[in-house]
């Protein structure tokens, strides 16, 4: 599987993970298959936000309400890693839902794709996604 992304896009999570600097970034993508319609950010509520990541809930909620009106469907998530490691973490794999959605780690200026692999009903690590940037 490869992963479609906007140059426009790539860049704006580049950004993104740049201006949160020692704090990790987050955010939603939207889009369907393979490819990636939009990136949004989120506000990164985790307690210690140099070292973890998590969504703020309204924004998933938010999302979640507009994909059942019609809007884009969740592809996936991305976060940064401000360590410059662009691979998923041991907390990463501890923390993901098993719901075959699309990683996307930014560390570094480098942004790599990830897949769960899901065992029964929990994540056991992920295989990684060809990331074209197209445009």
């Amino acid at each position: 599987m490869a992963l479609h992304l906007s140059s426009s896009d790539w860049r704006q999570l580049l950004d993104w993970a740049e201006t949160a600097g020692d704090h990790e970034c987050c955010g939603i993508l939207r889009g369907e298959g393979d490819r990636v319609a939009a990136v949004e950010l989120a506000q990164n509520v985790a307690t210690d936000p140099a070292r973890h990541f998590e969504i703020d809930p309204a924004t998933l909620i938010s999302a979640g309400k507009d994909v059942r009106s019609g809007g884009i469907p969740v592809l996936g998530f991305f976060h940064s890693h401000p360590n410059g490691v662009a691979a998923p973490s041991p907390t990463d794999v501890a923390s993901a839902a098993p719901d075959h959605h699309i990683w996307l780690i930014i560390a570094d200026r480098a942004i790599t794709a990830w897949q769960p692999v899901i065992a029964g009903a929990r994540v056991t690590g992920f295989t990684p996604v060809t990331l074209l940037v197209e445009g």
